[in-house]
């Protein structure tokens, strides 16, 4: 077992209840149907956050937590730290999910789910493992959790899964505990709200300044991947696919008739591994007859070092350099409609609410609850233990 207050080490294998085909289940997921639609009866809801430094004493520790295991040297991890040492080494990750434990249990209260909040993140304190010793010591046994991540990918789901099969055999409760997941949420019509909101008045802001519609790009940002993650995200390019198809919904909202693509930002790696493209300041510097660009932050749930630095700082000093009207979207955030949406996907499965009735915007429908075989998988690492999924 790992002290409190430390990342836990990668787990040596998950825990099956005695039939079930998915490990640290309950129930209604333990054979693996792709929605659950029989009620169950969660106790409590686990916020999962990626986690971030607060102070430059906690940069490199930090980085060295979320690169464990591939051997990249401080000399290395310091060419990104410096985005965190710009903010005085401070990541706003966890004071936004401060802010939206308070408001997810309170929106699930007045919703009557009277169910705690528990928030534990994969790379910094307050770690998983310690959210899930205090939750037991809580007396709570059924935990619901949401990743603060919409798609499927390996990063944005399955990691997530790995990370709570780690921190369930480090803690000790692996045979205590069953936790499921809430599906990826890329399409809730409360996420999606956000996004429309932020575009209409981006639209409105630019019209202020003389710039009409047909004179604006729209560009959609998300994290890039590595490609051959993408192929094989969620079966086989969900990770694209779903923003492309909620891209279209808000343009369809928002903004119809204006031009817009979906861009990628924030790679890492080696040069010569492919990752997804166009990359966003490629995208404004090749711009032609557009005299403003919209930033709408798609890939993300809240103001991320990402946003701040590779967009905020970056990408519109690029799009200044161009002479271009430049404005950013606000992210979710603790925005009332996302923190609904939050609540609600708890509430379809405390329910059991069958999947043609639950809330969706695109063409793609709901996703699974829980993972398919294979899901997300990432061949460079290997299928590791996870839990809320079916193996491998």
């Amino acid at each position: 077992m790992s002290p409190l207050g430390s990342k836990p080490a990668a787990a040596s294998g998950v825990y099956y209840d005695q039939g079930a085909l998915v490990a640290s289940a309950t129930a209604g997921a333990a054979r693996g149907p792709a929605h659950v639609e029989v009620p169950t009866a969660f106790d409590a809801v686990l916020l999962t956050g990626f986690g971030g430094p607060e102070g430059q004493s906690e940069v490199l520790p930090f980085l060295r937590n979320v690169t464990r295991g591939r051997g990249i040297p401080d000399e290395r991890l310091e060419e990104v730290a410096h985005h965190y040492r710009h903010f005085g080494g401070v990541s706003p990750i966890n004071q936004h999910n401060r802010d939206l434990r308070v408001a997810l249990e309170g929106r699930l209260a007045q919703r009557g789910l009277p169910l705690p909040v528990f928030w534990g993140n994969r790379n910094w304190t307050p770690y998983l493992n310690d959210a899930i010793t205090q939750a037991h010591a809580a007396g709570h046994r059924t935990l619901i959790a949401i990743p603060t991540s919409a798609y499927s990918s390996y990063s944005s789901c399955r990691q997530y899964r790995e990370d709570w099969a780690d921190a369930l055999e480090d803690s000790g409760l692996q045979t205590e505990l069953r936790i499921d997941k809430v599906r990826p949420f890329f399409n809730h019509p409360g996420f999606a709200a956000t996004f429309i909101a932020g575009l209409q008045d981006a639209v409105e802001a630019a019209r202020a300044e003389g710039i009409e519609p047909e004179q604006i790009e729209v560009l959609f940002c998300t994290h890039s991947i590595p490609s051959m993650d993408a192929s094989l995200s969620g079966g086989g390019d969900a990770y694209p696919e779903q923003h492309l198809a909620l891209a279209r919904y808000v343009m369809a909202q928002a903004a119809p008739g204006v031009s817009w693509q979906l861009v990628y930002q924030s790679r890492s790696g080696p040069p010569q591994q492919p990752w997804l493209e166009p990359d966003v300041n490629d995208a404004i510097q090749a711009l032609s007859g557009r005299r403003g660009v919209i930033l709408v932050p798609l890939g993300f749930v809240s103001d991320h070092m990402e946003v701040l630095w590779d967009l905020d700082t970056e990408a519109i000093e690029t799009a200044r350099e161009a002479g271009l009207w430049v404005r950013r979207t606000a992210t979710p955030g603790v925005q009332p409609a996302f923190v609904d949406a939050l609540a609600d996907l708890v509430a379809e499965r405390v329910e059991g609410r069958p999947t043609d009735r639950r809330a969706s915007v695109t063409e793609i429908g709901p996703w699974y609850d829980v993972c398919r075989p294979g899901c997300c998988e990432n061949r460079r690492l290997g299928f590791k233990p996870a839990i809320a999924g079916l193996a491998p």
